[in-house]
């Protein structure tokens, strides 16, 4: 009776391990250095939050993030964000061409990405601490309509964005 207690017990204890995210650049599911280079570069666009933009630019891109109750979210984000965290979004009025694209942050957060009037599922999430630069990466199918990029749930109050067609 004791051993199988004893086994219960131990795996138990080791479930925190198990959830806890992979640690550098290279623990990453696909290679980051295009997404890790945009988030970095000094050319990024600055944003404001609520910002509207005819397309997606070619770089990465920094977001002033407000308290979350202040945030003016277009919807409210899937997952709740917690007390003290901040979020903002930025509208792109067309995409360009339809296809896979990878989203990623310099910072962790939750991602929302509407369009026609709903939220898109990521057909991959990657994400890892201790990397400089990025934090987490997805990937979207996006079609060439106006699309809502929603972050949330940041204990930062400005994130890197990049969202680049995927290779």
């Amino acid at each position: 009776m004791r051993a199988p207690l004893f086994i219960a017990l131990l795996l138990l204890g080791a479930a925190p391990a198990w959830a806890a995210e992979p640690s550098g650049c290279d623990k990453f599911k696909w290679p980051i250095e295009r997404e890790r280079a945009a988030l970095t570069s000094p050319d990024r666009v600055r944003l404001v939050s609520g910002s509207e933009l005819s397309a997606l630019p070619s770089t990465g891109m920094t977001l002033p993030l407000r308290a979350a109750a202040e945030a003016g979210l277009p919807s409210p984000p899937e997952r709740a964000p917690k007390e003290g965290t901040f979020a903002g979004f930025a509208v792109f009025k067309a995409a360009p061409k339809a296809g896979l694209y990878t989203i990623s942050l310099s910072a962790g957060g939750w991602v929302d990405v509407a369009q026609d009037g709903h939220f898109l599922e990521p057909k991959a999430t990657s994400g890892a601490t201790d990397c400089d630069g990025i934090r987490k990466t997805m990937k979207y199918e996006i079609s060439a309509s106006p699309l809502v990029l929603q972050v949330s749930g940041t204990i930062e109050d400005s994130v890197s964005i990049a969202i680049l067609p995927s290779e």
